[in-house]
């Protein structure tokens, strides 16, 4: 005598549209911790690697600053964990550049059980374009922001004579870190606005509407971003921001979906 078979009671879902079965909020937060973990690891791992050339790391952030004149740029700290908090936070920014395509590839395997099958082929392919735009972004702040700004902080137009620059160790990385970082995260905006347009958010009309808001929004974001206030590091980072914008609506005129055509 056979038995039969349990009654299959897991949600339908539309023929072709998923490929893996909903996921339940216990599972979700399973799986969201694995991710994070992996990510951690990464980072961590990153860390170690980072740390180990510390001291190069360093001397090459301070290059920007002494191509200002033919002089080393001399740094001291004042405060006895200055140095090593400065020293810390290279190496964890290290560390991270390092892990970016594990972590955006976590993210993306987080979201993957969600997508179509056909979206799923844009995973490997993003954390590519994502990893890139990030370091094209640090690689902007390094040798196009970095050196006006600072030949513009360290050697002003106005009070020559009345003080000679003597930074802070701390005061200096923290500005050059940041502005590093935050340029790589702000070059991600073609990604960012292609898969808005992608997943019918928004479309390339709508975000060619708003330009003049989004060109406000980029100098807000480069007043933000910039940890100093003087004009010159503001335009010279909201103007690629602005540049990415656009092409982000290229991107998007190409990604989004298309409606079918109407059945006569």
């Amino acid at each position: 005598m056979t038995s039969a078979a349990p009654p299959d009671n897991s949600p339908e879902r539309p023929e072709g549209e998923r490929s893996e079965r909903y996921l339940t909020l216990v599972e979700h937060i399973q799986e969201l911790r694995y991710r994070l973990t992996v990510s951690s690891v990464a980072v961590v791992l990153g860390l170690a690697v980072s740390t180990y050339f510390g001291d190069e790391l360093i001397e090459f952030l301070k290059k920007p600053g002494e191509a200002r004149s033919d002089t080393d740029l001399t740094l001291q700290f004042i405060e006895p964990f200055e140095l090593f908090g400065t020293y810390f936070r290279v190496a964890l920014l290290g560390g991270i550049a390092l892990a970016m395509p594990v972590i955006v590839y976590q993210i993306l395997a987080f979201a993957a059980p969600g997508l179509r099958a056909s979206e799923k082929r844009w995973v490997y392919g993003t954390v590519v374009g994502a990893t890139g735009l990030f370091l094209l972004g640090v690689a902007f702040a390094y040798y196009i922001a970095l050196p006006p700004a600072l030949d513009f902080l360290l050697n002003p137009p106005f009070g020559e004579g009345l003080a000679e620059p003597n930074i802070r160790i701390g005061s200096y990385i923290d500005f050059v870190t940041r502005l590093l970082f935050w340029s790589g995260v702000s070059f991600e905006t073609p990604l960012v606005v292609m898969f808005l347009a992608r997943f019918r958010i928004v479309n390339a009309g709508q975000l060619l509407k708003w330009w003049r808001y989004a060109v406000v929004a980029a100098f807000v974001i480069s007043a933000v971003v910039t940890p100093t206030w003087d004009p010159v590091t503001q335009t010279v980072v909201a103007g690629p921001i602005i540049v990415l914008y656009f092409l982000g609506i290229v991107l998007a005129y190409i990604v989004q979906p298309r409606e079918p055509a109407a059945a006569d």
